[in-house]
């Protein structure tokens, strides 16, 4: 059965109801491309957010780092100069949260002088090329919302100097929103309220754009994956990606010491023997307390969405599927007289892959620690914690001109 043939979808037959046979054709024919399985996942929502028993994972830390400086660095820089490391920068955000109606990565993050956060991410990264006299692919996930915004940017800044030929666009997957009932939204009478499939979508989102034939051509066997916001994270960092290959682990996740027991991070653990994420709201209060011999937290190291995984397990992962979380959020959409509806509640369902699935798939992780006031400014709000005034502050004390 067409999913416009099922009587419980009332918000796509309404709108049938209301178009010209041209105009269902064309929703048709979208209607068609879109996987309808993901509906089910409704009726296992439960059981895909069940957690499995926890338990602390040492971390490499720091003074360990610096006396393994140079064996760790020279791993790092061979596996870069023998271009088998790339690196995915997950851009798919707007700049709403900050008052800009562009793509998150765009923010002009300079006082005195025009910096954008785009541009200092490229700077970071050619900190390592520089170094390591050769380039990192890095491929870039847009949303369909700020795809064209995006690589027009680029452009316009000439790609901050790197080699056009080392960068790619990719544009995330987007899946359907639904009601409570599993009624399909629609974001206007042609066509279907969608939202992207999670930050854990982003391999397979490559996979589906074609991406697989460069990355095996390059032979790519490291993919060190980040998120847009913060602005001090290092890329193809070549002591993590020597830490990790000197391990033996498939995986590594940089990691900042948490500033308290309640810190709201996600804290990389064990969680019935693999790697995993424990989220801040799913930890115990003994859990976020108990502390070691020597007085540090037992789990006390969040992640900072800074991963590096091995390409060829990712594969794997793609083949495997990985779990979809059932999400309540709230969603703009087209009641069933075609008036648009913005719910102050949440009203439906999103879709997500998450990537803490990605790390929970690996056989093993190697949690990497680094300074938060280097390597973590994120930047969430104008104002306040996690902010762009907070990220400039630890700008500068970096050492960045701004």
């Amino acid at each position: 059965m067409k999913i416009w043939e099922d009587e419980k979808q009332v918000y796509i037959r309404a709108s049938m109801e209301r178009n010209t046979p041209e105009q269902n054709a064309t929703l048709k024919e979208r209607l068609e491309q879109i996987d309808w399985s993901i509906l089910e996942h409704i009726q296992r929502k439960e059981t895909v957010n069940e957690r499995g028993v926890f338990a602390p994972l040492e971390a490499v830390e720091v003074p360990e780092i610096e006396a393994r400086r140079d064996e760790f660095k020279a791993a790092g820089l061979d596996a870069i100069r023998a271009g088998k490391v790339g690196a995915v920068l997950l851009a798919g955000g707007q700049g709403t949260r900050l008052g800009l109606d562009r793509p998150k990565g765009t923010l002009n993050i300079g006082v005195n002088r025009e910096l954008y956060l785009f541009e200092q991410l490229f700077r970071n990264l050619m900190d390592v090329t520089d170094e390591a006299g050769a380039y990192v692919p890095m491929y870039i996930m847009t949303s369909n919302i700020n795809h064209k915004d995006t690589v027009t940017f680029f452009e316009e800044h000439h790609y901050f100097g790197y080699p056009k030929d080392y960068v790619k666009f990719f544009i995330q997957e987007m899946v359907p929103a639904c009601d409570h009932e599993g009624r399909v939204y629609m974001e206007s009478d042609t066509e279907v309220a969608m939202s992207p499939n999670g930050n854990g979508g982003w391999f397979g989102s490559m996979v589906s754009a074609g991406l697989l034939d460069d990355i095996h051509a390059r032979g790519l066997e490291w993919i060190n994956v980040f998120a847009v916001d913060n602005c001090l994270q290092r890329i193809a960092d070549p002591l993590f990606i020597g830490a990790t290959i000197v391990s033996g682990c498939e995986s590594g996740a940089k990691v900042v010491r948490k500033a308290a027991p309640d810190e709201k991070v996600g804290v990389l653990c064990t969680e019935d023997g693999k790697p995993s994420i424990a989220e801040y709201y799913e930890m115990t209060q003994e859990m976020a307390t108990a502390r070691k011999e020597n007085g540090d937290l037992l789990y006390g190291f969040g992640v900072i969405l800074n991963y590096l995984f091995s390409e060829k397990k990712l594969e794997q992962i793609a083949d495997a599927r990985m779990p979809i979380h059932v999400v309540e959020k709230k969603i703009p959409h087209i009641d069933l007289e075609g008036n648009m509806v913005k719910p102050e509640q949440p009203n439906g369902y999103k879709f997500e892959t998450l990537v803490l699935d990605m790390v929970h798939m690996m056989d093993d992780c190697i949690p990497y620690e680094v300074v938060r006031e280097r390597e973590f400014a994120p930047i969430k709000n104008l104002h306040g914690v996690d902010s762009l005034d907070t990220a400039r502050e630890l700008l500068k004390g970096c050492g960045v001109t701004l």
